[in-house]
């Protein structure tokens, strides 16, 4: 008995943890029909990395981007689709498959112009669709791939080039070569852990033989080195077999990166650009003689600056004397290298040039600033308009509505734009305010004036956005007063509590009460001030590149508690996380209380002080720098005495931003490099977002308090929104143990504004805008597969206004509503009217929605609600409301009459023919000419379109005063009584015919034994 009672006690135990299972929703589940939305912008894009043209279709061109995917144009370069919006977005290279173009495309990931703030490949992609889908063909820790070759009349043979990790050593570097078409790969030329393959290029007329350019490297937090004794170009005759190093006529000593090219036209003459230390012999190097010997050519600006960043060398296929240069501006020789001019106007910073196979006076430039267009050998540029790759670091949102989303983007200044905009978010409704390097955007609390900033704190801008004045802000050394050391991506923050408040961060937090007039500084130096990592003048290796992107051992991020403005949150690019709780008075390190798995000098990339606790904050660490590519993010509730790890292994590739909800301190959106990750248990699981977001690199992430909307700016595709995440917020064990769960909807605002838009063209691009329709938002725990479901909205007496379709996918689903019903249903005519295609609004109010799940009702409610902004009265809508009702109905009721007078002609006809012509012709006649003052007869909905009768004069009223919100103008209120009196006419008049006209024809048809007529009903009818 006692080991029965024991086995029945454990069975209750674990039926109760069976019963208290936690219920985890993930993917779709979790996110359903939420979707993310992207508004750009483009007329600045961003940096293009690769261009790929089809061998032999000129209208067939590809993009590889920093950070925003592949995109692929048919149509010679006027306009681009994405292709590879499910993987990394960071591109290395793109290239076809030499026998089938059509079909086969590879693709190697990663950034290989190494500046410090390019974006990771996690390896190398095959398509054999057209881009459709995608492959991973291995090289996964690669990091950059530079250079694939395909062999052109053995496809299988492959090469590609790896240039590798850029912060740390790696193995997976050098040239790689596959005999059986990617499946597998052999190393076939390495030198050692610092040195990858900037190029591997194959001779287009002997496919044995190659050339790869070896760079040894090395980019730290503080520092970039290029160059050294393990540099060199390397020929093989072979298939890469063998190597041998080509210098004759280089000079001695240490070189960097190395460009080279072989003449399409003649594989004899190549072209080289060396980094040197001699600056003397540095510049192109020509060979005529396929590598055996080399000439020093030039050794102009264009040609020899920045040779990490520009190391694209590219040969006109038809004539080898026209060489371009990839650099500041870009070079053209037409003379074999003796000579270079400038390319045409254009965004600075030229990475790739490609020739059209036909034409080579045409050309595409890939630049810092997208995809330029050339139809005269370069002399002039033009953009293309519809590539949305900007590369955003930070940015922030207002108050307005719509609101602005402000931020600083990559080579490419800083700028602002509306969240929506009337016909999509265009080019135009972007405004600059600020340049070069932009950064942090950020808005003046109450004030129109805006705080923007330029790379390493060069200049810091307080604008007046009414006056359009500028005054540069920044906190500048003082007598007696160390060095100020900026970051790169210099920190700034505005206080809530303080309006006029502005922080700035140096290795200090400078403060200013009067918006950057004046500065205190109220902290001691915040860094390691590591003397070590603060050597920047001699940054940059055989070449010195002293930009300023390698300043170390500074301030990086700053938060105000918006609990206590004396809680100040300072996180440092060398490890340290420091907090004040006197508005600076004392300062605490709490680096030491991080937990032991974080290496010592991780960059705190971001701290979020919360609206839940005033001890309570979040920080974001990010050692890729170091090539830990691990993400950390931590939570502290004690003012930084403990932090908690909020990560998990679901979470693929380092975070660098993360953003709490603002009511529901679970929900949590954390920006990594690989997309953006969603937790609404406080980390404890966390879902990639992918509807409609790629995984591109999001630097940033904020939230619109009063529209829920997520806001993030990428590195590489620009600014995308998820509209109103609140439906996030109720997501409870509660919640996910029922059927079927309708969560809370915000009311839908009436937009009564109209304003004219869409004025851009076709080869555009143009940001989608968030729907202002009513959100029906519910979880349903199965998916639902068989029975009945639908749903309808019902005003409050319970009659059905419009049908929805349901979603019946297990987790969270999505349906909206637009405020409208059906628009009237129109008498057939040949005219064509607008108010067939114009729905009734609903007014404002409350309106029930129905959902019919099998044998069960579930009923929940949504709200319309007029516009608190406008200055309409509700006299004016109600006045407006009974006009539409009106004309819809009169619009409707005339349908029908038409439909009966067509079914009586019908039968009128079928009369005559059977020999009733007497008792027919009359009926036929006043019929139809009854109908022809009712509807159209005639024409042809243009230029002979007829003079529009009562269906189409009803209409047309009908769409004016129902596209509106204003009650009706008095010539409207004529007009409509003048068409009720045509349409009461009407209705007596076919009156009279069936009375007195119709019976004689029916008692012919009676004796006939014919089918007497008979009428659907006026519901029947409306609604078939």
């Amino acid at each position: 008995m006692k080991r029965i009672l024991i086995a029945l006690v454990a069975l209750g135990i674990f039926t109760s943890l069976e019963a208290q299972e936690e219920i985890v929703l993930s993917g779709d589940e979790l996110f359903g029909d939420l979707r993310a939305r992207h508004i750009g912008p483009a007329l600045m894009s961003g940096r293009v990395i690769d261009l790929e043209g089809h061998p032999t279709n000129d209208r067939i061109v590809y993009v590889g981007s920093a950070g925003g995917g592949v995109w692929k144009s048919t149509n010679g370069g006027a306009s681009f689709q994405p292709i590879f919006d499910d993987y990394v977005q960071s591109i290395g290279k793109v290239k076809l498959d030499p026998k089938d173009p059509d079909n086969v495309i590879w693709v190697g990931t990663g950034e290989i112009w190494t500046r410090n703030s390019v974006s990771v490949g996690d390896g190398l992609y095959k398509s054999i669709d057209g881009g459709v889908n995608w492959k991973k063909m291995g090289f996964d820790k690669s990091e950059r791939i530079s250079s694939i070759e395909i062999h052109p009349e053995n496809t299988n043979i492959m090469y590609v080039g790896v240039l590798g990790a850029l912060w740390s050593d790696s193995e997976e570097r050098g040239v790689y070569k596959s005999e059986d078409g990617g499946q597998t790969w052999n190393k076939v030329l390495y030198i050692d852990q610092t040195t990858g393959c900037g190029d591997v290029i194959m001779d287009p007329n002997d496919p044995n033989t190659l050339y790869a350019s070896m760079w040894e490297f090395r980019r730290t937090g503080w520092s970039f080195n290029s160059g050294g004794t393990k540099s060199a170009l390397y020929k093989s005759t072979d298939g890469g077999k063998t190597w041998n190093k080509i210098h004759n006529g280089f000079p001695t000593g240490k070189l960097g990166r190395i460009a080279v090219a072989v003449a399409p036209s003649d594989s004899n003459i190549l072209y080289a650009v060396l980094e040197t230390q001699d600056e003397n012999k540095r510049g192109l190097y020509k060979s005529s003689d396929a590598g055996k010997s080399w000439t020093h050519l030039n050794s102009d600006f264009g040609l020899v600056v920045r040779p990490f960043y520009f190391s694209r060398i590219v040969i006109d296929p038809k004539n080898p004397d026209v060489v371009v240069k990839a650099g500041l501006f870009g070079s053209i020789s037409r003379d074999g290298g003796k000579t270079f001019k400038g390319l045409g106007n254009m965004h600075a910073d030229i990475h790739d040039i490609l020739f059209d196979i036909k034409n080579s006076d045409r050309m595409y430039v890939g630049t810092d600033g997208g995809v330029y267009r050339t139809w005269d050998g370069g002399t002039t540029m033009e953009i293309v308009a519809n590539l949305p790759i900007s590369q955003f670091y930070q940015i922030s949102v207002d108050n307005n509505e719509p609101y602005n989303v402000y931020g600083g983007l990559q080579d490419n200044g800083s700028w602002y734009g509306p969240s929506s905009s009337p016909g999509g978010v265009e080019a135009r409704d972007w405004n600059v305010v600020g340049y070069g390097d932009g950064f942090r955007v950020l808005k003046h609390p109450s004030k129109p004036i805006l705080y923007s900033e330029m790379q390493g704190a060069e200049n810091v801008w307080r604008y007046d956005m009414e006056t359009m004045s500028t005054k540069t802000v920044q906190p500048l050394q003082t007598k007696g007063e160390e060095k100020l050391r900026f970051n790169w991506n210099a920190p700034m923050a505005v206080s809530e509590a303080q309006p006029d408040r502005f922080y700035m961060g140096s290795q200090y937090l400078h403060r200013s009460e009067d918006m950057g007039g004046t500065w205190e500084v109220i902290s001691p130096d915040l860094t390691t001030n590591n003397k070590a990592k603060q050597n920047q003048e001699d940054s940059g290796g055989i070449s010195k590149d002293n930009s300023g992107a390698e300043n170390h051992c500074t301030v990086f991020t700053i938060a105000e508690s918006p609990l206590n403005e004396n809680v100040i949150w300072v996180g440092t690019d060398d490890g340290n996380i420091q907090v004040t709780k006197d508005g600076g008075k004392s300062w605490t390190n709490t680096t030491a209380n991080l937990p032991a798995n974080v290496p010592d000098n991780t960059w705190v990339y971001h701290i979020e002080a919360s609206v839940h606790g005033e001890g309570t904050a979040y920080a974001v660490l990010e050692g890729h720098t170091t090539g830990d590519m691990n993400p950390y993010a931590f939570k502290t509730t004690d003012y930084g005495q403990t932090w908690k790890s909020i990560t998990t292994d679901q979470i693929y590739g380092f975070a660098r931003n993360i953003q709490e909800d603002y009511v529901n301190e679970d929900l949590l959106f954390l920006g990594t490099e690989f997309g953006l990750y969603i937790t609404v248990d406080g980390g404890k699981n966390w879902n990639q977002f992918t509807n409609n977001m790629p995984p591109v690199a999001v630097h940033f992430v904020d939230l619109q308090k009063k529209t829920n909307d997520i806001v993030m700016g990428t590195h590489g595709r620009g600014v995308i929104i998820i509209d109103d995440i609140s439906p996030l917020r109720g997501i409870t064990q509660e919640v996910l143990a029922k059927d079927v769960h309708f969560f809370e909807s915000e009311p839908a605002i009436i937009e009564e504004t109209s304003p004219f838009g869409g004025t851009a063209t076709e080869m555009e691009f143009v940001g989608s805008n968030g729907s202002n329709d009513v959100k029906i938002t519910y979880y349903l725990k199965k998916k639902h597969i068989f029975g009945k479901m639908n749903m309808e909205v019902q005003d409050e007496s319970g009659r059905t206004l419009t049908e929805i379709t349901p979603g019946k996918s297990k987790g969270i689903n999505v349906v909206t509503w637009n405020g409208l019903i059906r628009p009237p249903k129109l008498a057939k005519g040949k005219s064509f009217a607008f108010g067939g295609f114009t729905s009734p609004r609903m007014p404002a109010g409350t309106y029930k929605v129905v959902m019919q799940k099998g044998k069960d009702t579930y009923e929940t409610s949504v709200t319309l609600v007029n516009d608190p902004k406008s200055n309409i009265t509700q006299e004016e809508r109600k006045a407006n409301q009974e006009a539409v009702i009106k004309l819809y109905n009169m619009s409707e009721q005339l349908a029908y009459m038409v439909y009966q007078i067509d079914e009586i002609l019908a039968k009128a006809e079928e009369v005559k023919a059977n020999g009733g012509s007497k008792s027919a012709d009359a009926v036929i006649k006043e019929l139809n000419d009854l109908k022809e003052t009712l509807v159209v007869t005639t024409g042809d909905n243009y230029v002979a379109s007829a003079e529009p009768q009562l269906r189409g004069k009803l209409a047309n009223l009908y769409s004016k005063i129902a596209s509106g919100f204003q009650a009706p103008s008095a010539s409207e209120l004529d007009n409509l009584k003048l068409l009720e009196e045509r349409y009461e006419k009407a209705r007596n008049d076919f009156s009279y015919i069936q009375s007195k006209r119709v019976p004689k024809m029916e008692k012919f048809m009676e004796g006939k034994g014919m089918t007497q007529i008979e009428f659907k009903s006026f519901e029947e009818f409306i609604d078939e």
